[in-house]
């Protein structure tokens, strides 16, 4: 086997739990293959690079291994290797997150209080402004 339509591939590699969010991710522009956006009928070779993003995480992977099956864990993470940027990219990202947390997630439980979400407005306000300068 030379090649794989893409959405098999991801669901194969485990990036998704089946191939109809695979595909439904690749329909939203959210997968490259070798910098072009996909379609998820387009084939995945050995050799290609493969970009896409799993919510505010980005990932750059290297196609190693074919496979039109969903294995364990172990084997499918033989099918690909992240590039070392995507790594330190995703890890620089965590270490941004773990050291600002998003307001809304001190909350240990319950909806917000009208003071706590008076602070959560304030934070992000600060943050993000929607306004024209």
């Amino acid at each position: 086997m030379d090649s794989l339509r893409i959405d098999k591939w991801l669901w194969a590699a485990r990036f998704y739990k089946t191939r109809s969010l695979a595909a439904d991710e690749i329909g939203k522009g959210r997968v490259q293959i070798n910098g072009q956006d996909a379609k998820a009928s387009r084939e995945v070779k050995v050799g290609d690079t493969v970009c896409l993003r799993q919510g505010h995480t980005e990932r750059t992977v290297k196609v190693l291994g074919i496979s039109a099956v969903r294995g364990p864990a172990p084997v499918a993470q033989q099918l690909y290797e992240e590039i070392p940027d995507s790594i330190a990219k995703r890890t620089r990202e965590a270490e941004l997150n773990r050291l600002a947390r998003e307001p809304a997630l001190s909350i240990t439980q319950g909806r917000p209080t009208k003071r706590d979400r008076r602070d959560i407005q304030k934070v992000w306000n600060d943050r993000w402004s929607a306004s024209l300068d």
